[in-house]
């Protein structure tokens, strides 16, 4: 069989994470390894930089400069929210089909993989020889088939320690602390605050997720009782609680605005944090309480990244390469969990992987809905990685004289 000869294009798509850009380089570094691959193009700025043919030619950017970018958090090649049609993904294929791209590899979430998909048919429907790979990325961890995403181990780290540090500082000085993580319909990065806990008292003592309808009343009353234990109480929410209609309740705060993929806004503003923490204030349990929206922070921390993230982001952009240019083959490339902790790599159909998202099962959320099980610490410990040391003083108490 005649090998496919022609040229790669690679690109990014959806919010950048901090390791994005390793499974760029694992891309950009394989595929020119191959000798059939005539030129390695990127890119800017997405499938906006494809149609827009504003791409550079990474066969001339040297191997040391991909792997300083390769560390380096944030889409490399510039990102996009546009989220292709079919009209759009005909555009693709044709910018694709004029420069003689033959191995078209996009970086992104589930609608990444559904451009791909339809890309993928367009050029079957026109008999044009093109090996479309999807690999996977998502903070969020909610694609389909994959046991987890790369990206989601480096926010994982940076949410665990961000939460752990506010628990120090809570503990110092007790109150009630609020830190809303992103996550719309999965829970699973709100659910990493719990890695960060070392004590039996250490927060997040609650822990509130999409996956589970919140109320006033439910959410008062835990935290009352976690502060009549505690004496105080850290507590981490998802932007994408809903309230029992199943509506998100920080779409009441953004009057229905949308972003580029049609999905009402739930972040851009603190006012999901201040809700909660008025009610907090309404119960009179303490004058400390404050709230944090945790943003943007969460997906491109520089100098906070997962070394278990790293490698797998690297053998996914790998794999692709791989898969396509070695093997003639088409699809998503997914993780499989072989043992604890070895991972494996294989190709999916990309039509199981477009569209639809996944949320966190049930067995890793607690029976009060307001916490995370063992079973979910198990599996996202090895994702995060290596966390920072911290202690207490341990040292016995001095027995009182005056105040016995």
């Amino acid at each position: 069989m005649a090998k496919l000869e022609g040229k790669v294009l690679v690109a990014q798509g959806g919010g950048p994470t901090a390791v994005i850009n390793q499974s760029v380089a694992g891309v950009i570094l394989e595929s020119r390894k191959f000798g059939q691959v005539t030129r390695v193009y990127g890119a800017l700025h997405g499938v906006n930089g494809i149609i827009n043919e504003n791409m550079v030619d990474l066969t001339e950017a040297t191997t040391s400069s991909i792997e300083t970018v390769a560390v380096t958090p944030s889409s490399g090649l510039l990102s996009t929210r546009d989220k292709p049609d079919e009209a759009y993904c005909k555009n693709i294929f044709e910018v694709c089909k004029a420069h003689g791209i033959r191995y078209f590899f996009y970086c992104g979430g589930n609608d990444s993989a559904d451009t791909c998909r339809i890309v993928n048919q367009q050029a079957m429907d026109n008999s044009y020889e093109l090996r479309v790979i999807h690999v996977p990325k998502t903070i969020d961890n909610d694609l389909k088939v994959t046991d987890h995403c790369p990206g989601y181990g480096s926010a994982a780290k940076f949410v665990a320690q961000a939460f752990a540090g506010a628990n120090l500082d809570n503990r110092a000085i007790p109150g009630v602390y609020i830190g809303v993580v992103m996550g719309r319909h999965a829970g699973f990065l709100t659910a990493a605050a719990a890695l960060g806990r070392k004590y039996p008292d250490d927060g997040p003592h609650l822990i509130y997720l999409p996956e589970r309808a919140i109320t006033k009343e439910k959410f008062v009353g835990d935290v009352k009782h976690a502060f009549e234990q505690y004496g105080r109480c850290v507590i981490a929410v998802s932007e994408g609680i809903v309230d029992d209609k199943g509506e998100a309740i920080a779409s009441q705060f953004t009057g229905g605005e949308k972003d580029s993929h049609g999905n009402v806004q739930l972040s851009g503003t603190g006012a999901l944090g201040d809700l909660l923490a008025s009610w907090v204030k309404e119960t009179k349990l303490t004058k400390r309480v404050r709230a944090d929206t945790l943003g943007y922070l969460q997906r491109s921390f520089l100098g906070c990244v997962s070394e278990t993230d790293q490698v797998e982001a690297r053998a996914v952009g790998e794999k692709a390469a791989h898969y396509a240019i070695r093997h003639d083959l088409d699809g998503s490339v997914a993780i499989k969990r072989v043992a604890d902790y070895v991972v494996s790599y294989y190709l999916t159909p990309l039509e199981t992987v477009a569209r639809y998202s996944t949320e966190m099962p049930d067995a890793f959320i607690n029976e009060a809905g307001n916490g995370v099980t063992e079973d979910f610490l198990k599996y996202a410990r090895p994702l995060a990685g290596v966390l920072p040391a911290w202690q207490r003083f341990d040292a016995p108490t001095v027995e009182k004289v005056m105040n016995k």
